[in-house]
């Protein structure tokens, strides 16, 4: 029984605590039904467990200190010893440019965490819930997706992809402008029978994670993916399949859309 191929780096970087927040929420979420994954990760802490065993570090033999020393200056050995807290006494083969390089590593990963942005989702939800109370649903209001896309040049810097999904059973119902996390995003509006769902589109933060995310606040569900540089937040009260086949058929007919220019 074998990881899923698409999985695996993500399992790797769960186990080294590289992932935020929504990859940690897709990964959880797939492995509680992927046993094959689950083995993976398995054995994947195992190989961690063992290779922290310091019986496994290699002693070189005193004949390679012998040679070493009888080809460095003399004196070269009697200076005095780095501090054992430093990274090059307790790895003296790193190179400054690596030490370097792990200790920017070390920052990233101490600042990843700050970088999630909390209350997104409970933000998200109040944007769909105020387009259905102060009945501000829609700026432009066309099944036409050829007059929704064009409505948004000149109102916002990136380009958002509108599909048809009727055939689907996800009509389109228009488009408007709204404010999630400080910047104006796009927000492309469909129906499922007599259901709202409210697809918020902006610019990929840095460092989004890739990994799709699908959760649940109050009575609502949320499906986000990445995209061509762009992360979209698809929410509604539906269920969640539902709202995954709905991802499904915007992403299906945005890569034929792609391809056909």
């Amino acid at each position: 029984m074998t990881a899923c191929q698409n999985r695996e780096m993500a399992l790797h970087a769960l186990v080294d605590g590289e992932l935020d927040s929504l990859g940690c929420v897709a990964i959880e979420k797939h492995l509680r039904g992927c046993a094959g994954c689950r083995a993976a990760l398995e054995q994947i802490e195992a190989t961690r467990a063992l290779l922290a065993q310091t019986n496994l570090q290699y002693q070189a033999p005193e004949s390679l200190r012998t040679a070493i020393s009888a080809m460095l200056p003399a004196g070269a050995l009697s200076q005095p010893a780095a501090p054992k807290a430093s990274a090059r006494s307790s790895a003296p083969w790193l190179g400054g440019g690596l030490v370097g390089a792990l200790a920017a590593s070390l920052a990233l990963l101490l600042v990843l965490p700050q970088l999630t942005e909390g209350g997104l989702e409970q933000e998200l939800v109040g944007a769909q819930v105020r387009s259905l109370q102060v009945n501000h649903l829609t700026d432009v209001v066309t099944s036409d997706r050829h007059v929704v896309k064009p409505w948004f040049n000149g109102r916002i810097d990136f380009s958002p992809p509108v599909v048809d999904l009727v055939q689907q059973g996800f009509p389109l119902v228009g488009g408007r402008l709204d404010y999630i996390a400080g910047h104006d995003v796009a927000a492309i509006v469909y129906r499922r029978r007599l259901h709202t769902i409210n697809l918020f589109v902006r610019p990929a933060p840095t460092l989004a994670s890739p990994a799709p995310a699908t959760m649940r606040f109050q009575s609502y569900r949320l499906v986000r993916w990445t995209s061509g540089g762009l992360e979209f937040w698809a929410v509604s009260d539906i269920d969640e399949t539902e709202l995954g086949q709905f991802r499904d058929n915007f992403i299906a007919a945005t890569n034929k859309s792609s391809a056909r220019q």
